[in-house]
């Protein structure tokens, strides 16, 4: 290496091992080949074992279904679900034939769900039929009221004009089957009227479907295999997309990382809809022949803490808030958490103390600090199972294995000098395939020269370990989910009573940032925060609702009319201290 490249923020990632060039079902095929009769995973909730040789034969049987069913290579289905088994077969079985799988945020609501079907015209829905007080069935049933006079995988709906499936998920933890559904369009039974029961759809399938092997044969590590969608500065999602080389090579290097072996068992409880649980776990434990865990559909700090004692898993991922959450029930103590080694601290930086807990009382001394974006797969940068403690909680570690990050001077792209703040980009396999849909967009993100601009402000020390200090954009992280302003500012500027909005992220000891929104209203209206709150309820997903509304004539602006969102954020972060201060 250069002394120049010494002296500047950037850095290449090991050569070896090599990069795999296998698409998703190449790489399970292999893994059963090897590790057939070894657990492959654990669904406590729905009280489920599969070994890796039933792993794969029940995808193959769901790859036969769909194609069955009329969904072919290329075809988009979605997913709209917690932690389930039936979320695992569905990744693997859409890869072994071609079919882009979509995941859908459980916590959106009707109008992002549309949004995101029709932006990828997904074919096929798969969804869990309620969690906690989400009614799923009934919010699909509210923009598809077609389902009520439709036989299964014959659906015309006019907002949703491209849907033909909608299967629910009838096994899953999340409640008994055959609820009472009185009103809701479904006959009695369980039965819901215009939508096929995951069970009786994935029996209309053969294991031995020699389709599977034919379809397998045209693909290549290239092709997109998933979309997820990130929040957009343009106030709507883009749906960034992922190839298998993407994810199986991310997957593998991250438990790489780890130190991951069939030996290992991870204990799950981050989402799958989101990279952190789809490759962080599920595709890290797959390339290695380590067994999947999930404790719960959705994370409860009791069932993660059992799963660990009863499953004697060897690893554990979370955000911070999830970590804290264990180490502070009063239960804790009772479990023998004595089996954990390693692990993943990711989605907001980690407070030393929480980190030193984690190491002393749960046993993880191996835990390791991962950062990346959907759009890169999404790791770029993690600390190694042996990175010093004070490298881990001050740094995301150093870039991975065939990939490069560099930091740049935003205004000239130029690299800035190691320990300066600039944009922190990154280069690689990792990078996605695009937006979908989205050429302009997809070009913003990824220059010419193939650097994916992240957005985020990070320095590199001497030894390239990377710290993200901050983000140009004013994106809002709130307990690990990514917010974008715009988005909610777009959506509430369809209340009719409301003139101007603006959206910032505040500072919260529990989640990190909360949203806090300034509205004014339109004249001769008297627009309350609970009526506010009330018109978000049930359209954009809970982590959207802003905590902090606040009625103003005005906002703060520069002499050109650029409004000065900083100044906002001041002004709150001053206001609270104070309301804080009258009630202490």
């Amino acid at each position: 290496m250069s002394d120049h490249a010494l002296m500047t923020s950037y850095a290449r990632g090991a050569a070896e091992p090599r990069l795999l060039d296998k698409t998703i079902g190449q790489q399970l095929v292999d893994t059963a080949t090897r590790f057939g009769d070894r657990d492959a995973l654990i669904s406590r909730h729905q009280n489920i074992r599969l070994s890796y040789r039933q792993l794969l034969a029940q995808s193959f049987q769901l790859a036969s279904a769909l194609l069955r069913a009329g969904i072919q290579k290329g075809d988009r289905v979605g997913i709209w679900s917690h932690n389930n088994v039936e979320w695992v077969l569905l990744q693997f079985a859409t890869a072994h034939v071609g079919i882009i799988l979509v995941n859908i945020n459980p916590a959106y609501r009707t109008s992002e769900l549309e949004y995101a079907l029709n932006k990828v015209q997904c074919k096929a829905l798969f969804v869990m039929e309620r969690f906690k007080t989400s009614d799923y069935l009934g919010m699909v049933r509210e923009l598809a009221p077609e389902l009520a006079t439709s036989h299964p995988g014959q659906l015309q709906s006019a907002k949703l004009p491209d849907l033909r499936w909608v299967v629910w998920i009838d096994a899953a933890g999340s409640g008994a089957v055959g609820l009472d559904t009185a009103g809701s369009g479904a006959p009695q039974g369980g039965e819901q009227r215009g939508m096929e029961r995951f069970s009786r759809f994935i029996a209309m399938g053969d294991a031995q479907d020699p389709q599977i092997a034919e379809i397998a044969r045209t693909l290549t590590p290239y092709d997109p295999v998933n979309i997820q969608f990130t929040s957009g500065t343009t106030g709507f999602p883009k749906g960034a997309t992922l190839t298998h080389r993407n994810i199986v090579n991310n997957g593998y290097f991250i438990g790489e990382a780890m130190q991951l072996s069939e030996q290992d068992r991870l204990c799950i409880p981050v989402p799958l809809y989101h990279c952190f649980g789809m490759v962080l776990g599920n595709m890290a434990c797959m390339t290695h022949g380590s067994a999947i865990v999930y404790p719960n559909d959705g994370f409860d700090p009791v069932t993660v803490l059992e799963a660990v004692q009863a499953e004697r898993c060897t690893g554990l991922h979370g955000v911070p808030t999830m970590f804290i959450a264990e180490l502070d029930h009063p239960r804790f103590s009772e479990f023998d958490l004595s089996t954990l080694r390693t692990g993943i601290m990711a989605g907001s930086p980690c407070p030393i103390e929480v980190m030193k807990r984690v190491v002393s009382e749960m046993n993880l001394s191996e835990i390791t600090i991962a950062y990346g974006m959907t759009e890169t797969s999404p790791v770029s940068c993690q600390s190694s199972t042996d990175t010093p403690l004070d490298k881990r909680v001050s740094t995301v570690g150093k870039v991975q294995p065939h990939l490069e990050v560099k930091i740049i001077n935003p205004e000239t792209g130029e690299m800035v000098p190691n320990g300066q703040s600039g944009e922190l980009c990154t280069r690689g396999y990792s990078v996605m395939h695009g937006y979908w849909g989205d050429e302009a967009k997809t070009r913003e993100a990824i220059d010419a020269e193939g650097w994916m601009h992240t957005g985020d402000l990070a320095t590199m020390d001497a030894e390239g370990y990377v710290n993200i200090v901050g983000r140009m954009k004013d994106m809002v992280i709130r307990g690990g989910e990514n917010i974008y302003p715009r988005e909610i500012e777009e959506f509430l500027y369809t209340h009719p009573q409301l003139q101007d909005v603006q959206v910032v992220g505040v500072p919260d000891s529990r989640f990190g940032e909360e949203l806090c929104a300034w509205v004014i209203a339109k004249a001769g209206q008297s627009l309350t925060e609970e009526d506010v709150r009330d018109y978000c309820k049930g359209r954009i997903a809970h982590y959207k609702v802003p905590r902090y509304i606040r009625f103003v004539d005005a906002f703060p602006m520069t002499v050109t009319g650029k409004i000065q969102k900083f100044k906002i954020r001041e002004a709150m972060i001053e206001s609270l201290k104070l309301e804080i201060a009258k009630t202490a």
